[in-house]
């Protein structure tokens, strides 16, 4: 009686005692597409057996989540996104210093990211920035092809645009960091202010607003060219412009949360994501971007950044805190708080 009782206290530790396999977990902020999102979140859980709480929202919401979690983090890896929230949670010590075994694989400019940043974060993937139209909706309106950015400007446009807010979106966010760079800071605000009368509404998502353009719920969305070129492959009559005058362009970034509650989930995705088959399967969810990974395959309905006038983006000095807050705050008294 006393040998089975034995048996069955070493049983029940066993079950319940600290020896017990503890399982994995990952809290996942994702900020690309949601079906990219899912694609990485059940990929990763599947391969490793690890369960992931997957999130998805706009660059500036993650950013703006992850300060305010700053004291208690509720999230281990933030995905995705463009990469000046993520240099900015890194400068303001938001994310955790990782080397990932991968970076030998990566593109130049995804490890110039990393260094950027003191190794707080690393692209994923690249995008040039432009817009898309509706060419039917164009053409019923009897409205010109735009090519440029100047276009947009001409009144013949008015209420037939829309774009992000860049307080929420990074997507939006980059375009106003390009007009500047693009312009010089004046004449880009000009530019600016001339847009705001064209625009019919200030999405919170970047990628809403070529989806309204498929939809026939406005004329042209400004967005990156991948997310334009991404509702041209899904049947809509979208037409993708890279604008004539040259544009910016995203490096899209992932960072761990510090004090992840799960470290080492949290590395083990990051060094997943960077594989070259992992970033192959982006085209799979119609995610058009270029990967980082020099091995990876990019789908020939990407746009060919070599053939697109891209300026010199300064990624330190627009992803900086006191600079990405002085231009949010400008934007917001000069073109934001105006009547539409």
């Amino acid at each position: 009686m006393k040998a089975k009782y034995l048996t069955t206290a070493v049983l029940a530790a066993a079950l319940c005692g600290p020896v017990a396999a503890q399982a994995e977990n990952l809290t996942l902020y994702c900020t690309v597409d949601e079906t990219w999102c899912q694609q990485v979140a059940r990929g990763f859980e599947e391969e490793t057996g690890i369960t992931v709480d997957m999130t998805r929202k706009s660059s500036g919401e993650f950013y703006a989540q992850v300060r305010a979690e700053a004291s208690n983090p509720k999230g281990d890896i933030w995905w995705g996104g463009t990469g000046d929230p993520h240099l900015q949670a890194a400068a303001e010590g938001l994310t955790e210093e990782y080397v990932s075994p991968m970076r030998p694989e990566l593109h130049d400019w995804a490890i110039r990211q990393a260094e950027a940043s003191g190794n707080r974060t690393i692209g994923v993937y690249s995008g040039a920035l432009g817009f898309g139209y509706n060419k039917e909706l164009l053409e019923k309106n009897g409205l010109p092809v735009p090519a440029c950015w100047a276009d947009l400007i001409k009144p013949e446009y008015e209420g037939q645009i829309q774009i992000a807010n860049p307080n929420s979106s990074g997507t939006a966010y980059t375009m106003l960091a390009t007009m500047v760079q693009l312009m010089g800071e004046e004449k880009g605000f000009e530019y600016l202010k001339a847009l705001h009368k064209n625009v019919n509404q200030y999405t919170k998502s970047g990628s809403a607003p070529i989806k309204a353009a498929g939809l026939g719920e406005t004329t042209i969305g400004i967005v990156f060219m991948h997310d334009a070129v991404a509702q041209t492959v899904a049947g809509f009559p979208i037409v993708t412009v890279a604008p004539c005058e040259g544009t910016g362009y995203e490096i899209g970034s992932q960072s761990i949360i510090k004090g992840a509650r799960n470290l080492e989930s949290a590395k083990k995705f990051y060094d997943w994501s960077l594989r070259a088959d992992v970033q192959s399967r982006a085209q799979e969810a119609n995610s058009f971007q270029v990967p980082s990974n020099k091995a990876a395959k990019t789908s020939d309905k990407a746009p060919d950044l070599s053939t697109i006038k891209l300026i010199d983006y300064d990624f330190k000095k627009y992803g900086s805190s006191e600079e990405r807050k002085r231009l949010l705050t400008k934007w917001d008294a000069e073109i934001g708080s105006q009547p539409q």
